[in-house]
């Protein structure tokens, strides 16, 4: 590997120790391989003298799913970090999975092309953890999430051994679709060390519009009005009266405060339609009790109301010193009884609880403020999380939209997918990777007690 890619200091070990979940655990040893050959050696060395392995990308997740828990050896890929081709006929990259998702965006469109993924980390996150999460976005409603855009993979598996999965091509059967199982497993079964990517012509243009509503109910309504009436947005987010305060007091921007709900919607395409499709969700939104609406005239005007959403989480700084973010997601339609249940928790635990997020999919961001610190509040949330999560699955929604279950949310993971679903998962686990080495205990830890809730 040579002495400069292998990282034993205490404080070298630490910057590999935790990630976005604020879970933190040391790792014994850290390595930057440069290559799929070096880390197949890395991967057969841990299978031989048998300590676990945990591959890492920028740290970004929030679920904890790169902490090295128990020890062990970090695989970082930042060395991996190269865009390899880019095809413009064909529509697709070849990439590494170390580089950086905003500029691999920003790349592309330089020939016209389009990669739509785009988690909020995406200016320091790296393509192949969003592969292995299989991240999400604003822009998930219109163009889907990351698996719809990962035609092939070349990983390392749990044994040492290199797979090459996926094709070049629009189509292609052969086979079991190992691409579709590795994409979202959290690096469980696998190390990515290439990605083939599909792209799509970028959209010619674009509208962003802003609407105020005084009843969040209403809000949560016309999100479902607005698709209903055929027109897909590229994004629909929503933020609540906390979510809009907190970003107010963090910016001083004159956002409107006596409200429950702000609707940031943006459509995308040709321009000769965008001004129609902008008019026509203009007047759904004050069809259904919206008592404000702004369209940005410029792009500078349009970066000025993506401040508001880009700004929360810092501002949410503001409110507690910590947060529990559960990222749930229901049908669209049902999101108003969600929103409705999420103030009755507030009020039963006695929590302030922020919610704001990607409303076109029905994935709504539920922040819990609290100060970890005081063990009394501390304890208030995890029940609130607990029984939030059992409202959201009665719904018929799910427990992780976009950010995985890793470590935080594994107590909760079978009351999904189920004992046999658990179990077959597990077997798949154990026939990849025998010796559970690669990222054990995460998703798959059998006989633990909290399966047996």
């Amino acid at each position: 590997m040579g002495k400069e890619n292998v990282l034993t200091t205490l404080e070298e070990r630490f910057c590999y120790s935790y990630d976005a979940s604020k879970l933190n655990a040391l790792p014994e040893c850290v390595v930057l391989p440069g290559s799929a050959e070096e880390i197949a050696e890395l991967v057969k060395l841990a299978n031989r003298d048998r300590f676990p392995i945990f591959p890492r990308g920028a740290g970004t997740g929030m679920v904890g799913a790169s902490i090295p828990a128990g020890g062990g050896l970090v695989i970082s890929l930042r060395r991996l970090n190269r865009i390899l081709e880019i095809d413009p006929e064909n529509m697709f990259a070849i990439v590494e999975p170390g580089v950086v998702t905003g500029e691999f965006q920003r790349k592309v469109l330089q020939y016209g092309l389009f990669y739509p993924p785009d988690p909020a980390s995406l200016q320091f996150s790296t393509l192949g953890g969003n592969v292995a999460m299989c991240a999400g976005g604003p822009r998930a409603v219109k163009y889907g999430v990351t698996r719809d855009y990962v035609m092939g993979l070349e990983a390392v598996l749990p044994t040492g051994s290199i797979i090459r999965t996926g094709t070049r091509t629009m189509k292609g059967v052969v086979g079991y679709d190992l691409t579709r199982l590795l994409v979202g497993s959290e690096g469980t079964l696998g190390i990515f060390t290439k990605l083939t990517l599909r792209l799509i012509p970028a959209p010619e243009d674009v509208r962003t519009l802003m609407a105020v509503f005084p009843r969040i109910d209403d809000a949560a309504r016309t999100v479902c009005e607005i698709i209903k009436n055929r027109i897909i947005p590229s994004t629909l987010e929503l933020l609540d009266q906390a979510t809009i305060q907190a970003v107010e007091n963090y910016l001083h921007m004159g956002l409107p405060l006596n409200c429950e709900a702000l609707l940031l919607i943006e459509v995308d395409g040709r321009s000769c339609l965008l001004d129609e499709d902008a008019l026509r969700i203009e007047r759904i939104c004050r069809q259904n009790g919206a008592s404000q609406t702004e369209v940005a005239r410029d792009p500078t005007d349009r970066e000025r109301l993506w401040r508001a959403r880009r700004a929360i989480s810092p501002a949410l700084g503001q409110i507690r010193p910590g947060k529990i973010n559960e990222d749930v997601t229901v049908p669209r339609t049902l999101i108003p009884t969600l929103i409705r249940s999420i103030r009755t928790l507030a009020e039963k635990y006695k929590l302030i609880i922020v919610c704001f997020g990607h409303a076109g999919d029905g994935n709504i961001h539920t922040n819990i403020m609290l100060n970890r610190k005081d063990k009394d509040e501390l304890a208030r949330a995890e029940k609130a999380v607990e029984e939030l999560f059992r409202i959201v699955l009665q719904l018929g929604g799910t427990l992780s939209g976009e950010h995985g279950i890793g470590i935080t949310k594994s107590p909760f993971f079978q009351w999904e997918v189920g004992a046999e679903g658990f179990q077959a998962m597990w077997k798949i686990k154990q026939a990849l990777d025998p010796l559970n080495i690669m990222n054990p205990g995460k998703m798959f830890v059998p006989n633990r007690s909290f399966f047996q809730s």
